[in-house]
């Protein structure tokens, strides 16, 4: 799970925005990235191929309290959401000390958040992870298009253990729900790391 630096004295978090394609995934990480303080933050590097794209980068917030005099670092990554990029999705799983699984409001995306939501499970357990134990949030995105879901049908549909949930506008200009959203899911893995450290 989390990986230690001791010569920098950080606790390195890795934390996967996981999601059906066209989602949000994407411009939540660019959304955090723009509104992260540049001296703070790394490069935000865009793994790409013509068929997918995987977007990284890492910042250290410096709001979060030390852990036994370690800072913390966040490495946020997304997945390629296309459900052909299975392995790419697989492989980036590993070692996720968090998950945000960004679902599209959007009526007509209900059957890809679904099976979306399922592939995550089972890349989940492949690592011998539980869904109901690891550090796991659900966002709503795209709530200011037409044709969307009233949240508590999305809530019936995918929150099915009841973890924190969050309704979003990754592309608006104060992104209501991005920051919410990992707040969450980082409380959560910093509770968890007090359990275990």
């Amino acid at each position: 799970m989390s990986f230690i630096n001791y010569s920098l004295r950080e606790i390195i978090l890795k934390i996967v925005y996981y999601g059906p394609g066209l989602c949000g995934k994407t411009t939540n990480i660019k959304y955090i990235y723009a509104a992260t303080n540049p001296d703070a933050r790394g490069k935000l590097i865009s793994l790409e191929t013509k068929q997918e794209r995987t977007l990284f980068f890492d910042f250290l917030p410096l709001a979060l309290p030390a852990i036994r005099g370690f800072k913390t670092r966040l490495h946020l990554y997304t997945v390629p959401g296309q459900l052909f990029y299975s392995a790419s999705r697989k492989l980036i799983m590993k070692g996720a000390d968090g998950v945000i699984f960004v679902a599209d409001s959007q009526r007509e995306r209900t059957e890809a958040n679904i099976v979306s939501l399922e592939d995550l499970q089972e890349n989940l357990t492949a690592y011998g992870y539980d869904i109901t134990k690891i550090p796991f949030v659900i966002q709503y995105n795209k709530r200011d298009l037409p044709n969307i879901l009233p949240i508590e049908e999305l809530r019936q549909q995918l929150n099915l253990w009841n973890v924190p949930d969050f309704a979003s506008i990754a592309v608006a200009p104060n992104g209501p729900g991005v920051f919410e959203t990992l707040k969450a899911v980082v409380k959560m893995i910093l509770i968890e790391l007090r359990k275990t450290r």
